[in-house]
């Protein structure tokens, strides 16, 4: 989707000013919402794609004056009210009003953190051949979708090399939505910066993002 989250390219929010010897976490809090993200996303209330587009989803204002695991926190909370695992009048109270709904893959606990804590693995068998060759110029589609899309803002319309072929994977548009794995092929293009960002760009730049094949036409 086309929202204040997909911020590449873009001026205007400052220099970007790298803590030195940052903590893994600033506040305790913080640690007990990645713990909540990771424990019901194991449970099978949510996949990762689906759990992204609801940070995305956040009010421009509210996500800009956010921190990380604030944003983590308020797409949680919207995520599981809107999946019936919640209710607004259990928030305002701070504990449980009715009987909770069942989750998918059943009671989580200490026997699972391991396992969940090791990155998933999202390759899948091809449905078909690949598209495109390394080599290939390509042309990333000019799409605004009003869902979750893996695909920057400021590539969407220019021409790029591809340079990778990473296999078959879940395709993050579809797994958001809960539509199922559709698994796409996905590719390593490369943009020239001075395409990207016009005559006042870095001659010298190239940019590479990750695009599955759905994102793009042969130039």
């Amino acid at each position: 989707m086309n929202g204040v989250h997909d911020m590449g390219g873009m001026d205007g929010f400052g220099k970007v000013e790298p803590e030195p010897n940052e903590p893994m976490f600033h506040e305790e809090w913080e640690s007990r919402v990645l713990a909540m993200v990771r424990a019901m996303g194991a449970a099978g209330a949510f996949n990762i794609d689906t759990s992204r587009f609801y940070r995305e989803t956040l009010p421009p204002d509210v996500y800009l004056s956010s921190s990380y695991y604030k944003k983590w926190f308020l797409g949680l909370e919207e995520m599981l009210i809107e999946k019936g695992y919640l209710t607004r009048e259990e928030v305002a109270a701070g504990h449980a009003i009715q009987p909770a709904k069942a989750l998918k893959h059943g009671k989580f606990d200490l026997a699972n953190v391991e396992r969940v804590m090791v990155r998933g693995k999202f390759a899948r068998p091809a449905p078909a051949p690949a598209k495109f060759n390394i080599g290939d110029r390509v042309r990333a589609k000019n799409i605004h979708p009003a869902t979750h899309t893996r695909l920057p803002r400021y590539v969407r319309g220019h021409v790029g090399v591809v340079e990778l072929n990473h296999g078959c994977h879940v395709f993050p548009d579809s797994a958001a939505m809960e539509l199922g794995e559709n698994p796409q092929w996905l590719y390593t293009v490369v943009f020239e910066g001075s395409d990207l960002w016009g005559a006042d760009g870095d001659p010298t730049s190239k940019v590479s993002i990750d695009a599955f094949e759905p994102y793009l036409d042969l130039a």
